[in-house]
């Protein structure tokens, strides 16, 4: 993501395995599970206050608000400021190079 830069970030894409061994269905399930670990459960939605609360779960302790901002940017489609389960599945997918790739063929 924009928002890790300056971060070492070691990313291994674990998104292919999932969908592999969970199928289509369980997989969507799974990204469903991970986003409401990471929504406003009064708004149903992900938002600054939520992923701030949470950034302990991410493992992302260092990370400074301006870069949990530019991470909501990079999700939220439809520029209300927060991200809905839609655009995390969608956001989710993009960052995956193995979804991706597979996708492409």
């Amino acid at each position: 993501m924009a928002a890790l830069i300056g971060h070492a970030v070691d990313f291994q894409d674990y998104l292919p395995s999932m969908k592999q061994t969970l199928g289509a269905e369980g997989f969507l399930v799974e990204l469903c599970n991970g986003f409401r670990l990471l929504m406003d459960a009064d708004k149903g939605l992900i938002t600054f206050e939520s992923l701030k609360r949470n950034i302990l779960v991410l493992g992302l302790q260092d990370i400074r608000d301006d870069e949990l901002v530019s991470m909501l940017i990079e999700g939220d489609l439809d520029g209300d400021g927060a991200i809905n389960q839609m655009e995390f599945c969608i956001l989710m997918l993009r960052l995956s190079p193995g979804l991706m790739d597979e996708s492409k063929q």
